[in-house]
């Protein structure tokens, strides 16, 4: 699967439903949804992985509990825009999501997710709260899918 440019057809597709984006890695899942109208982005969960029919099967509920109708999936480039270590396996399990879940992929560059995610959570204020943090996966998910919903929104922009 090659990383291209956003279809007009999953760009119809995804201005009225919530878009899902995936930080794909081979311990853990990330995941953050947007908003129906594809103005925000906010970290959803981790998902540990277990095997690959379990992993898509708890994307395909969590896809179908948002009403989700377009993801986007982290492609790790290395600083120079070559392909990295974990590249080629993203790209499979892009193309294995879009097929067994009928729905759109794209491939959405994530060069420093991560490591913007990592400053994020460091800069945070340190508050004795029982409400649950977003962790590291999730929130470069969430950078991701910010990166890809203003891409999106700069190319509406252009063509108006």
């Amino acid at each position: 699967m090659q990383a291209s440019p956003i279809s007009a057809a999953s760009v119809a597709k995804a201005s009225s439903a919530p878009v899902l984006a995936v930080d794909y890695g081979r311990r853990r899942i990330g995941l953050a949804i947007s908003d129906e109208m594809g103005l925000t982005a906010r970290p959803l969960a981790t998902l540990t992985r277990t095997n690959r029919q379990n992993d898509l099967r708890r994307l395909r509920e969590i896809a179908r509990k948002h009403g989700v109708r377009c993801l986007v999936v982290g492609h790790p480039l290395n600083l120079d825009g070559t392909a990295g270590e974990m590249t080629a396996e993203a790209e499979r399990f892009a193309a294995r999501v879009e097929k067994h879940l009928g729905l759109p992929v794209e491939l959405m560059d994530e060069r420093l997710s991560s490591w913007e995610a990592g400053q994020m959570i460091a800069a945070r204020p340190q508050r004795n709260s029982r409400k649950r943090k977003p962790g590291v996966d999730e929130t470069a998910a969430a950078i991701i899918l910010r990166d890809f919903l203003a891409r999106k929104q700069s190319r509406a922009a252009g063509k108006g």
